[in-house]
């Protein structure tokens, strides 16, 4: 059964090739999604405002204060 992280990740984007919605050296939020990640993708938030799957390559994880993961979450 999935287990689900009950923190948001977020992931810092280091290649853009081909994903318009995507900006390099920018944090985006990374939502849970177990299928994608054993398949070698992410589901992020891109700057569309959706989440879409994109590359695990295309990104580094990066750890945030919390005052800083509160400043960047989207309202669900």
């Amino acid at each position: 059964m999935e287990k689900k992280s009950d923190k948001p990740s977020y992931a810092l984007c280091i290649e853009n090739r081909d994903c318009e919605d995507l900006e390099k050296r920018k944090i985006y939020q990374v939502l849970y999604d177990d299928e994608a990640k054993l398949e070698g993708y992410l589901r992020v938030v891109d700057e569309s405002g959706e989440d879409y799957l994109y590359p695990e390559s295309y990104f580094v994880f990066v750890q945030l204060p919390d005052e800083a993961q509160d400043a960047l979450r989207l309202s669900v």
